[in-house]
């Protein structure tokens, strides 16, 4: 049974996270955009429109020609037409933000500029950093490692974003147990694992999140759940276009797969796993609309609801999608991830580092020690992550 619903998050509340990325986060972006690249004058027009839009105006319609207009007014724009960004949904009023952005750099085209990623000098910087060969390095260490310590910590790599000292240390689980905070504030990976048996090898959905050295770790994983045969088959879901600066489309799948086959050691092998899995089917990627939709998970499409639903389990990566999950509610923390995901139609795994207010699945004990030890400021910094598993999926209860 459904729990009541918690109330949307909207971004209206001074000194809040959400209003702090409506009124200083979205301006910074619009300037990080206009520096890194060479824009004309229409384009630097535009930027000013929207930069004083989204701080001190209300939200207005997209272009008459837009392709995706009906999609945004079937996704509830009429409803929020001339209304403040900071008065609807924050997950809607974020989603939108992004949208009118890729107008204003002519991204959407027609145009010269069309197609051309505002976000990727970002995601090439980051991939092509010397830390990232400093991570991928990390992975010799592990190949004479047995089966199940290479997924644990290949598991934790893509839940941390691929951090070496974090993501691939195999002693993290006795080093959580003593701290009076832990990292990991929530842990069903032995669930997950149950999923996943090399026995009865079944078919995985992964939601990405980030591009560059966040989504290398989620590649990494698949390589090793097919190498192993931990699964037959897996689909892996991007974004259709450029979305929240760092949010993973086809082509930062491609740099990503370039970067690990040119890569030295074991990162080049898990690369060729890979790089053969594309051409023989066995790795799909998909590029669903839905994917950049103001929405929680609860309104999918029946299309996307069935591929998940036939999903032997779907990992959801990353913050944003954790939001679309449970929805983007002040849920209690201590609401079970499982009544607050009582509609995703099949087993659903959650990999997400905190970095905004909406959490579910802890204990009081647990909630109780981050109050105590950093107020609030454990719910959006980063510092703490979760794995958290819904096991029976809404097609099984059926």
């Amino acid at each position: 049974m459904p729990v009541t619903p918690a109330p949307v998050i909207l971004g209206n509340e001074p000194g809040s996270f959400p209003h702090s990325v409506l009124a200083e986060r979205h301006p910074a972006i619009i300037r990080q955009v206009r520096d890194a690249f060479p824009y004309g004058p229409a384009q630097h027009h535009a930027l000013d429109e929207l930069l004083k839009s989204c701080t001190e105006g209300v939200i207005e319609p997209l272009p008459e020609d837009a392709g995706d207009r009906d999609r945004w007014r079937a996704w509830g724009l009429d409803g929020h037409l001339g209304r403040s960004w900071f008065d609807v949904p924050w997950l809607w009023s974020e989603s939108y933000f992004y949208r009118r952005l890729l107008d204003a750099v002519g991204c959407t085209g027609p145009g010269a500029w069309q197609g051309i990623d505002p976000f990727r000098p970002f995601k090439r910087a980051e991939l092509d950093a010397p830390e990232t060969d400093e991570e991928l390095s990390a992975l010799d260490a592990l190949q004479d490692r047995p089966e199940q310590e290479r997924a644990r910590a290949l598991l934790h790599g893509s839940l941390w974003g691929n951090r070496a000292d974090l993501g691939f240390r195999l002693s993290a689980e006795g080093a959580e147990a003593a701290e009076p905070t832990p990292a990991l504030v929530a842990d069903d990976s032995e669930t997950l694992w149950s999923l996943l048996p090399p026995s009865a090898p079944g078919t995985l959905v992964l939601v990405a999140d980030n591009a560059g050295r966040e989504l290398v770790p989620d590649l990494l994983l698949i390589a090793h759940l097919l190498a192993e045969g931990r699964i037959r088959r897996a689909t892996l879901h991007v974004k259709p276009h450029p979305y929240y600066v760092s949010d993973a489309t086809t082509a930062d799948v491609v740099d990503a797969l370039q970067r690990l086959v040119a890569a030295p050691g074991a990162a080049a092998q898990y690369g060729r796993v890979l790089w053969s899995a594309m051409a023989d089917g066995r790795l799909t990627v998909r590029a669903h609309p839905f994917s950049c939709a103001p929405l929680p998970y609860a309104d999918q499409p029946d299309d996307l609801r069935a591929e998940f639903a036939s999903a032997t389990l779907t990992i959801v990566k990353g913050d944003l999608n954790y939001r679309r999950l449970v929805g983007d509610r002040l849920w209690p923390p201590t609401t079970p991830f499982q009544e607050a995901t009582p509609c995703f139609p099949g087993p659903v795994a959650a990999l997400r580092t905190l970095k905004s207010d909406v959490i579910t699945g802890l204990t009081a004990a647990t909630e109780a020690a981050l109050v105590a030890a950093e107020g609030q400021r454990w719910r959006t910094g980063g510092t703490h992550a979760l794995i958290q598993v819904n096991a029976s999926g809404d097609a099984q209860r059926k």
